[in-house]
């Protein structure tokens, strides 16, 4: 270490919270160490961070937020560890405050939070508007936000049904080969969809909805020549669909509906030649009033640490390869 070492330490009397906070052999410690070079001392009762000024003034305020976090009911996580410290370095980490609402509970009783400011923003946005895009990469948890917002709509009396779409890029010629009728041959693009709706509201609860016709999947194609009213529909994977088919969807929404739309403009399964409606709507849709679109980035990433890295590596070579086609051009 160079500059000037000083240490300070933070009082945590309940042994339990500190065993929590720092995780299964101190692995969370061990990240806030590595990120600020700092060296973090348990002793019974009493949290001592010796280090660079500046540094320890860095750990004292990760340490305060994840202290927060976990008052608030929290589970204290690898991510949320790296979520607060670069929210720490970036000098925003009042942000989380926001955070600690609870957007619904599930079937087994877990609380879903908003685990990033991107997401905060998006349930907000879903709240104030009927149309919203969520568009951003994998792992930010566009989609089971948008479910977990429609259930809790659903069980507030806010809409009558829950519609879940996808386009099937595939529908064509490769469908053919699979076994059984058209449900079957599409259940696998919905799996996702059910996946979610499962973890939110029990198995049970979800095929009783679906049998009494309030819950709805269904690949894009079925949407085609309907007015959807009173309902919550959900477009996702809207990266994959076509020009036209994004505008079938958006003018299907009827009276007392909302539609969420979600989907990565950097995995467009689309055939060569095809452009994709997602990025199409962006610039025609982005000025009026009561649509808003948010944008997820690699900080709202919520899965393995390595998830972010990858994403930043593409999108690296992404630009990359722009800049030398740009210079080609030329």
């Amino acid at each position: 270490m160079s500059g000037n070492i000083i240490e300070s330490s933070i009082e945590i009397l309940e042994m339990d919270k500190i065993m929590s906070l720092f995780g299964n052999f101190d692995q969370n410690l061990k990240i806030i160490e590595e990120a600020f070079g700092a060296d973090i001392i348990v002793r019974e009762g009493e949290v001592r961070i010796v280090g660079e000024e500046a540094m320890v003034l860095l750990v004292r305020k990760t340490i305060d937020t994840l202290l927060k976090a976990q008052g608030e009911g929290e589970v204290i996580s690898a991510h949320t560890v790296h979520y607060a410290i670069e929210l720490v370095r970036d000098g925003e980490e009042k942000k989380t405050e926001a955070l600690n609402d609870a957007v619904i509970t599930t079937a087994r009783g877990k609380i879903i939070r908003c685990k990033t400011v991107g997401q905060r923003k998006y349930v907000d946005a879903i709240l104030k508007n009927e149309i919203v895009f969520g568009i951003g990469p994998a792992g930010t948890g566009k989609t089971y936000l948008a479910m977990a917002m429609a259930v809790r709509a659903f069980k507030n009396r806010e809409v009558s049904r829950i519609i879940l779409t996808r386009p099937a890029v595939e529908a064509g010629e490769k469908l053919g080969f699979l076994p059984g009728d058209l449900q079957t041959k599409v259940d696998p693009y919905l799996r996702p969809l059910y996946d979610a709706l499962y973890d939110i509201m029990g198995a049970e609860t979800y095929q009783k909805h679906v049998e009494r016709g309030v819950i709805e999947v269904a690949p894009l194609a079925y949407m085609r020549g309907r007015t959807l009213d009173d309902c919550y529909i959900i477009l996702d994977e809207a990266q994959n669909t076509s020009p036209e088919q994004m505008k079938m969807f958006l003018t299907r929404l009827g009276f007392g509906s909302k539609a969420i739309i979600t989907g990565d403009i950097t995995q467009i399964d689309l055939p060569r030649g095809k452009y994709s409606g997602l990025k199409q709507v962006m610039d025609i849709l982005e000025q009026i009033k009561g649509i808003e679109f948010i944008y997820f980035n690699e900080r709202d990433v919520v899965r393995h640490k390595l998830v972010r890295e990858i994403i930043k590596a593409y999108d690296r070579f992404e630009k990359q390869r722009e800049d030398e086609a740009g210079q080609t051009a030329e």
